[in-house]
């Protein structure tokens, strides 16, 4: 098998869909205009829609033929992010500050494929859930839905996700069997000490020294209390305090975020963050306020479904264009949400050539429409082999 020939046929669709949603990029939670097109299509394809989980979320449930119970979810993503567009493209972003710099217009694009296909063939027994989700970029849309829901109203057995990956080439896929990408958390530091006069320091509590030593210690959290085979990354990204060369300031502030792919390193970084804070508060006769939120959580992919998974893209691109141990991820996903309530996998489709080169995240990004068949092609295979007549 390779590239479904009626998913290919509708190539040029899917690019319009997709480079139309690239020109109208929409943030965490303000996905209006998004989800009304992919709500209008999936209707006019003959499907139950259901509309307004997480606000802008979209959920389109396809029965096969045959009157077979198991059931299938698919996940994309729809969100922008708050970035501004760099290359001129006819159809780059129309809103300042706003771009498709991830790719989720072609995950919306990719999924939408599969279920005009799926639609018109049914060559399937049971059900298949269409999950256009909201906010993945630091939104939590996926548990936001899930609160609200998702899972009891669309009650799934098994659940996909996919990614594109700028890093590797088009007509490749990359996966890893249990944890595979970081959890990702943030910590707000505040240490507030005494202002005054910068030619009298004595008279000062200076939250810039202790800021300083802050920033330190937390650096041997990592290369001293992880297990040197764990992976995890501690990045002190912010660090702000003064608004004149002879003032020093009541206040300082330390922003930072945190990556492990296990529970027990991800708590030990968190209880050592406020230990160190109480430590330092105590030895400089200062308040530090230590604000930790939990981010999303390490996502693992269950180990039979990644295999089926690989088995699958394997079928589309050929064995030795799957990677099926891929290296483990820092980066986060929301959809590890979803694979702690439901079993299932999530799978990089690679998107690099010589057109296509920029990074995630990047101002000058884009999608490569190339991969539209292939994606579309895996979401089809994943339905029909996991549902088979």
């Amino acid at each position: 098998m390779s590239v479904y020939t009626r998913i290919a046929e509708f190539h040029q669709d899917m690019t319009t869909w997709r480079q139309d949603i690239h020109a109208h990029p929409e943030l965490c939670f303000e996905e209006v205009r998004t989800s009304a097109i992919v709500a209008e299509k999936l209707r006019g394809w003959g499907m139950e829609v259901h509309t307004g989980l997480a606000r802008t979320g979209v959920v389109a449930t396809l029965r096969g033929r045959g009157d077979g119970t198991r059931s299938i979810a698919l996940r994309a993503d729809m969100d922008a992010l708050p970035l501004q567009e760099t290359a001129q493209r006819s159809y780059m972003s129309r809103h300042d500050g706003k771009m498709h710099a991830c790719g989720h217009d072609g995950h919306t694009a990719m999924l939408l494929g599969a279920a005009r296909y799926l639609a018109e063939t049914r060559n399937f027994d049971g059900t298949v859930y269409f999950i256009f989700q909201p906010a993945e970029e630091g939104g939590g849309g996926a548990k936001v839905m899930m609160d609200e829901g998702l899972f009891e109203k669309f009650p799934c057995d098994y659940v996909y996700g996919m990614h594109n990956h700028a890093g590797a080439p088009v007509g490749t896929f990359t996966i890893k069997a249990n944890a595979f990408f970081a959890a990702a958390d943030t910590a707000m530091i505040t240490i507030t000490g005494k202002g005054g006069h910068a030619a009298w320091p004595d008279r000062c509590i200076d939250p810039i020294a202790t800021g300083v030593q802050l920033h330190t210690a937390l650096q041997t959290i990592i290369s001293r209390n992880t297990n040197p085979l764990d992976k995890a990354v501690l990045s002190v990204t912010m660090f702000n305090s003064g608004t004149a060369s002879n003032v020093i300031s009541d206040t300082a502030s330390l922003g930072m975020t945190i990556r492990a792919l296990d529970g027990e390193t991800r708590a030990m970084i968190r209880q050592r963050i406020f230990q160190i804070s109480e430590g330092l508060a105590q030895a400089n006769g200062i308040q530090i306020q230590v604000d930790y939120q939990d981010g999303y959580p390490v996502l693992v992919n269950d180990p039979k479904h990644t295999e089926i998974a690989a088995d699958v893209a394997a079928s589309i691109v050929g064995e030795d264009n799957v990677e099926r141990d891929a290296d483990y991820v820092m980066g986060s996903e929301d959809f590890a949400f979803m694979l702690e309530e439901k079993p299932g996998a999530y799978i990089w489709i690679g998107q690099s050539d010589e057109d296509h080169t920029s990074g995630l995240h990047n101002p000058a990004y884009d999608f490569n429409d190339k991969v539209l068949t292939t994606g579309a092609s895996y979401w089809a295979a994943i339905v029909e082999q996991s549902l088979p007549r």
